[in-house]
C-alpha cells in the first residue's frame, strides 16, 4: 500500500489552503477528470430522456401515476447506479493516481470495482438516515432543512475515501466516517457549506449559458403561454444533451477532490494530535529523575523534613 501521507492533498488544512489545493489539483488533473465526467454526463443525459415528465404531469389518477412510475423505475435505478459507479472511479483515481502514476483512469476503473457493491449498500443506509435527518430538519423549517442537507452531504463525502484507504469494511467505514466527520465538526460543516455555494454559483452560470441557443424557444413560450409544455422538448435536444454533459464534466470532479481534502485533513489532524501526545509523554519521562524514584517519604507532621528511619 502506498504511503498515503505522501499524497499532495494530505495536510492539515485551513479554509484557504483547502480551496487552493482543490483548484491546484483540479487544474493539474483536468483532462482525465473532464473526459471521464463527460462520458458519464452523456450517459446520464441520454437515460434521462427516457423519463417523460410531461406524461406524469398529465396523469390525473393515482393508479395511472403508480403504473407510469413503475415503468420509469428501471431507468431511474440505472441512472443512480451509473452515477455511483463513475463517482467510485473518480474517487479512486483522485486518491491513488498521485501516489502511483500507473493508476490511470482505466486501471482505476478496474480497481475501484472492489468497493462498488459495498458503496451501494452503505448508500442505502445513508439514504434511510438522511430521510430521518431531513424530516427533523423540516421541523425547523428552512434553516433546519438546509443544515440537515449540508450535514448529510458532509457525511457522504467521507464514505469513499475512508473505504478506499482504510479497507472495504461496512462497519469500519460507517464508524470511521462518523468519527472523522464529527472530530472537526464545525470546520467540516462550514467548508462543505462554502463548497456547496461555490458549486451552485458555477452551475447556475454554466446552466444559463447552455440555454442561450434555445432563447428563441423561451420567447415563443413567453408570447404564447399555451405552448409552455413544448419547453420539455429542449431536454431531449441532442445539442442540449451534449452541452449539459460538458457542464457536468466541468463541475463533477470537484466533488471527489473536495471529499479527499476533507478526509486527508481529518487524518492529518489525527496524526498530529497523536504525535503531540507522544511527545508530551516523552517530555514527562525526560523530566523525571532517577533519584525521584528512590526519594525517602516525608512525614505528614513536617513536610519539609524526611522521616527518620
Amino acid at each position: 500500500m502506498e504511503q498515503i501521507n505522501h499524497h499532495p492533498l494530505y495536510r492539515v488544512h485551513t479554509i484557504d489552503s483547502a480551496m487552493n489545493s482543490l483548484w491546484d489539483f483540479y487544474r493539474k488533473k483536468f483532462i482525465p477528470l473532464f473526459l471521464t465526467s463527460f462520458v458519464m454526463g452523456l450517459l446520464l443525459q441520454y437515460l434521462s430522456t427516457l423519463i417523460n415528465l410531461n406524461e406524469i404531469q398529465s396523469i390525473t389518477t393515482l393508479d395511472e401515476m403508480m403504473v407510469k412510475l413503475r415503468e420509469y423505475l428501471w431507468p431511474m435505478i440505472i441512472v443512480s447506479v451509473i452515477s455511483l459507479l463513475f463517482t467510485t472511479v473518480l474517487q479512486y483515481y483522485i486518491i491513488y493516481n498521485p501516489l502511483d502514476p500507473e493508476n490511470n483512469i482505466l486501471r482505476s476503473a478496474l480497481k475501484s470495482l472492489r468497493y462498488f457493491v459495498l458503496y451501494m449498500i452503505i448508500m442505502v443506509f445513508l439514504v434511510i438516515a438522511a430521510s430521518f435527518v431531513l424530516f427533523l430538519g423540516l421541523l425547523l423549517i428552512v434553516i433546519g432543512v438546509l443544515f440537515a442537507a449540508i450535514y448529510v452531504l458532509m457525511i457522504y463525502l467521507f464514505i469513499l475515501p475512508v473505504m478506499m484507504i482504510e479497507g472495504p469494511s461496512i462497519a469500519n467505514t460507517i464508524t470511521r466516517t462518523i468519527k472523522l466527520a464529527h472530530r472537526n465538526f464545525w470546520s467540516n460543516i462550514g467548508w462543505t457549506a462554502v463548497f456547496v455555494v461555490i458549486i451552485l454559483v458555477i452551475t447556475t452560470i454554466l446552466s444559463g449559458l447552455i440555454l442561450v441557443p434555445f432563447t428563441g424557444k423561451f420567447f415563443q413560450v413567453f408570447t404564447n403561454p399555451s405552448e409552455a409544455s413544448s419547453l420539455t422538448e429542449i431536454f431531449t435536444n441532442p445539442l442540449y444533451i451534449i452541452l449539459s454533459a460538458l457542464v457536468n464534466a466541468i463541475t463533477l470532479p470537484l466533488l471527489p477532490i473536495f471529499a479527499s481534502i476533507l478526509y486527508f485533513n481529518g487524518r492529518a489532524r489525527e496524526e498530529e494530535k497523536s504525535s503531540w501526545n507522544i511527545q508530551k509523554e516523552d517530555s514527562v519521562g525526560d523530566n523525571l529523575k532517577v533519584e525521584d524514584l528512590y526519594s525517602r517519604p516525608h512525614s505528614d507532621e513536617n513536610s519539609d523534613k524526611p522521616e527518620n528511619s
